[in-house]
């Protein structure tokens, strides 16, 4: 297949590496013939540890066994893999991490890729230099940025578009192993650099950055086919056994976005406006009119901070007075709580925090819900300070209550049931997401470092 543009074939094997590919999935969709294989292996849905840490949420069996498959069946048909947000968060080490184990598979079964490494982990003095310049902006909800949030910051990342797996591409890459990157773009990456035209391009990539998700099976771990023409594209299942709708494809562009319509990227802002959908088949849905509007480039930074400690108690209540007024003892509890920090181990209110959930009643929803009382709660204390050490002697200190404390001072003393002894549980580090920002940059390339390996056998 030339670079001349005719229609491009898109196989993504599943939303995210590691949740389990379907060996009978991935033989079908290569007998579709594909011209490349994309898919994400990232989020921050599960908060922001993985990037603090520099590690993979999906274990390493899983993410061995399912980019095992892809890379047979990436030397087999000799298309290119692309992999985005490598190891759930992008960051240097996650690139690495994934690096390690495509390196291993390639030892193990004979396999001879040039593999393309994408790094986007940025220095805090980067991105201070673009805040002395004016070229960092704020996202909702999180206002003006300033150095201090930037030297707490354990690592940074800034959220590729399509442009750096160009550059791997045009290096020759088999596969590809992104940092950070819009979930889209990494699936739009290959078509876009054929030269399909942007608005499919993009819309497609939205469409399929949860894979199966969009298909009758509702699960990121099937796969999906998209394929990509002059006036719109194609999605259909990676199994003859499932179907797609106008609907289920539709409605996707709803799914992690502010609007039905506008999908902000790198460089640009894709509008669905005027889209039609067509039922072709039961398993294959039409999409055409999707607009690509060009933008002045940014790339989104996020950084994960870890300067909090957490240590909780857990204990189990059945107690019937407590059972029909759960609001009240929660607020006398976390008084008396308080209170105690206070006087035991002579702390300011702003040199600690104390939040109690109570599960089975409205640890979720922290709503006040109406009806029947519950029939028990599980509360769990969670005590936050700039320490474990502190932390920790703060639950010490609140232990008692855990056990005995009633709804009202003067009842007999209740009796609670302890889930773990001891009750003292040190969570370790506090992991928040700090950056909701985008820094505008001249070249799409400028904040990406690209590593090239074509010796599987070279020291790392």
């Amino acid at each position: 297949m030339g670079r001349n543009f005719e229609s491009v074939k898109i196989y993504v094997p599943q939303g995210s590496l590691g949740t389990g590919a379907f060996a009978e999935e991935v033989e079908y969709a290569m007998a579709w013939g594909p011209h490349a294989m994309a898919l994400d292996a990232g989020s921050t849905d599960a908060g922001a540890a993985y990037l603090a840490k520099g590690i993979s949420k999906n274990d390493r069996g899983s993410v061995k066994r399912d980019l095992g498959m892809l890379m047979e069946a990436q030397q087999k048909a000799g298309i290119p893999l692309l992999i985005g947000t490598a190891a759930q968060a992008g960051g240097d080490l996650n690139v690495d991490w994934t690096r390690d184990i495509a390196l291993e598979i390639a030892r193990e079964k004979g396999l001879t890729p040039t593999i393309a490494l994408l790094y986007s982990e940025q220095p805090a003095a980067v991105i201070k230099q673009k805040l002395a310049q004016g070229k960092v902006g704020n996202l909702p909800p999180l206002g003006d940025l300033d150095e201090a949030t930037l030297d707490k910051c354990l690592h940074i990342v800034a959220l590729m578009g399509p442009e750096p797996y160009h550059a791997a591409l045009d290096a020759g890459a088999d596969i590809i192993i992104g940092g950070r990157t819009s979930d889209p773009a990494v699936i739009a990456a290959f078509a876009l650099w054929k030269g399909a035209p942007a608005g499919p391009s993009w819309h497609a990539g939205k469409i399929a950055e949860c894979g199966g998700q969009v298909t009758s099976a509702n699960s990121g771990q099937r796969g999906l086919l998209i394929e990509i023409h002059k006036d719109g594209f194609d999605a259909e299942p990676a199994s003859p056994r499932l179907t797609t709708s106008v609907e289920s494809i539709s409605a996707h562009l709803l799914y992690e976005n502010k609007s039905p319509w506008i999908l902000t990227e790198p460089g640009g802002e894709l509008d669905v406006t005027g889209c039609a959908y067509h039922q072709i088949s039961a398993t294959k849905v039409r999409v055409t009119g999707s607009v690509w509007r060009p933008k002045p480039y940014t790339m989104k930074i996020e950084g994960a901070t870890g300067d909090k400690y957490q240590t909780i108690l857990l204990v189990g209540i059945a107690d019937p007075k407590v059972l029909a007024e759960p609001e009240v003892f929660h607020d006398h509890m976390l008084l008396r709580l308080t209170d105690r920090v206070q006087a035991a181990l002579n702390l300011d209110p702003g040199a600690f925090d104390i939040s109690l959930r109570m599960y089975g009643y409205n640890g979720l929803t922290g709503f006040k819900p109406g009806g029947p009382p519950p029939k028990e709660i599980g509360l769990m204390g969670v005590f936050t300070a700039a320490t474990q050490e502190l932390a920790h002697e703060i639950a010490k200190a609140c232990n008692p209550y855990f056990f005995h404390m009633p709804v009202r001072l003067n009842d007999p003393l209740p009796s609670y049931g302890w889930a773990f002894t001891p009750g003292e549980i040190d969570r370790g580090p506090v992991y928040e997401f700090v950056l909701n920002h985008v820094v505008s940059v001249d070249d799409p390339l400028e904040l990406v470092r690209m590593t090239i390996i074509t010796d599987i056998n070279a020291p790392n």
